[in-house]
């Protein structure tokens, strides 16, 4: 779970795993609901819309709409880093992560277009550092990652990326 990160840093929070592991998981899986904190949905133009009226408020969004948006937003730094293009792309930037994909084996060759489908996704057109996808706002995959991603996407090899 993602929101377990933060709670990993916290010494009194890990001894709560220890003594109480329903506790644990109260904290450590859940969005506080007092308000504070206002789901806005997926809806990144409405985030960084609630973010542009409030100067004291932080929002959590894709890095296309921050960088559309560095005139009126700034993105926080996390342990020393902020969030730039090279950070998020070498994992430097500790909230960043990979997207991931998947697909089961036992579709290909009974679900039409799965293969074909992978091929274009991982093309250099889709996924290189020209790509596509790039424009999408997805930040690519060093050459060497994308050539391995590649390969075993396309030998239908289970993949585990690490950042």
């Amino acid at each position: 779970m993602v929101l377990e990160g933060g709670c990993k840093k916290f010494d009194w929070i890990k001894a709560i795993k220890k003594q109480n592991k329903a506790k644990y998981k109260e904290i450590c899986h859940s969005v506080r609901e007092d308000h504070t904190y206002i789901e806005a949905g997926e809806n990144d133009n409405l985030i960084v819309q609630k973010l542009s009226s409030n100067p004291k408020a932080f929002g959590v969004f894709g890095f296309s709409f921050l960088d559309q948006n560095n005139d009126t937003l700034q993105g926080s730094i996390i342990d020393g880093e902020g969030p730039s293009f090279e950070a998020i792309a070498d994992g430097s930037y500790p909230v960043s992560r990979p997207l991931y994909f998947y697909v089961k084996n036992a579709h290909v060759g009974k679900v039409p277009g799965i293969l074909e489908f992978l091929t274009e996704y991982t093309s250099e057109a889709a996924m290189g550092e020209e790509g596509y996808l790039t424009d999408k706002g997805l930040i690519p995959l060093g050459e060497e990652k994308l050539s391995n991603v590649r390969k075993n996407v396309l030998s239908l090899t289970p993949l585990t990326l690490n950042k």
